[in-house]
């Protein structure tokens, strides 16, 4: 059996679980580092690839909210067949009241708003003009694995639509866009980065210089006029560390050696890492100890295996 380029049907469902558990991976190893300097993971293994720490909160292991979020919008899509809007901004909503260990400023703003799925980002967007971090692409992976297969124009409008649940600001929406639109190529068995001007082809023109410039192939973090924690370095950095490394563990150490936001840049960077190499090239002393909880949800444990069997059902989804 193969897919639509060749490659086994194996091999297609090793990267959609890469980059699932990816994420997830990147997201736990980077936690205890974040809003550290720079090159902390490798000072503490300098001739290790490094291992999972506790730190900043966290258990050995543990994933944050990136992942939580990214959860509840798998779950929502398995369950409820499709993609229902209001669902995952409820779930949402019942996770942010429950009083999550992590949870972004703005993201919490608008969950905590009272306001219906449809008003509360676009709202608090109005009311503050500040809605471009990075909240929303930090949970994509689990929806670019959904719509993946349905296509450039439907991953990517998918991305917007989810993105706009919390963040107001078209950019947010466009950064999940072009990752979401990554990842299919990923997937699909390319190499993502050689498709990146098309990708940038199909983003709004308000944002495609800016996204231009961040993911082009001389770009370095260090040139980033923003946080890492704003949707477009954030992006831009982990399409750095894909490009500048090669493999699924050096991609990770270079993520989270760049300091800052590290849980999402990692995370990110996880995602399409693992979409790129396939599962079998994240290493199991990562995917051993990884966990999180769902606030809201009952207190139920997710693990590596809850982890890849949604991204089993989130392949077949389209």
């Amino acid at each position: 059996m193969t897919d639509r380029d060749g490659g086994t049907a194996g091999a297609r469902s090793g990267r959609e679980a890469g980059a699932v558990v990816g994420a997830a991976v990147g997201d736990a190893l980077g936690a205890p580092y974040e809003f550290g300097p720079a090159g902390a993971f490798s000072a503490r293994f300098p001739d290790t690839p490094g291992e999972p720490v506790a730190g900043g909160g966290w258990a050995r292991g543990e994933a944050t909210d990136d992942t939580q979020m990214a959860v509840l919008v798998a779950e929502s899509l398995v369950e409820r067949g499709g993609l229902d809007l209001p669902d995952i901004f409820d779930r949402f909503r019942r996770w942010a009241a429950a009083d999550p260990k992590d949870i972004g400023i703005q993201t919490e703003s608008v969950l905590t708003s009272g306001l219906p799925w449809d008003l509360a980002a676009a709202v608090h967007f109005n009311t503050t003009l500040r809605a471009a971090g990075n909240g929303a692409l930090m949970r994509a992976s689990t929806s670019a694995v959904a719509f993946a297969r349905a296509g450039r124009q439907a991953t990517m409008d998918a991305g917007r639509r989810i993105a706009a649940l919390t963040h107001g600001d078209r950019a947010a929406w466009e950064g999940t866009a072009i990752f979401h639109e990554l990842v299919r190529l990923a997937l699909d068995g390319a190499d993502p980065l050689d498709g990146i001007a098309e990708v940038l082809a199909h983003v709004d023109p308000d944002s495609r210089a800016r996204y231009a410039t961040v993911l082009a192939p001389d770009w370095h973090p260090d040139r980033a006029t923003e946080p890492n924690g704003a949707v477009w370095p954030c992006l831009g950095s982990a399409v750095w560390a894909l490009r500048t490394t090669d493999g699924f563990e050096p991609a990770l150490r270079a993520a989270i050696d760049l300091g800052g936001d590290t849980d999402t840049v990692a995370a990110v960077t996880g995602g399409l890492a693992g979409a790129r190499y396939g599962l079998d090239a994240v290493p199991r002393r990562w995917t051993e100890p990884l966990h999180l909880t769902l606030p809201g949800f009952g207190g139920r444990v997710r693990r590596t295996p809850e982890l890849l069997d949604l991204a089993g059902r989130l392949a077949s989804f389209g």
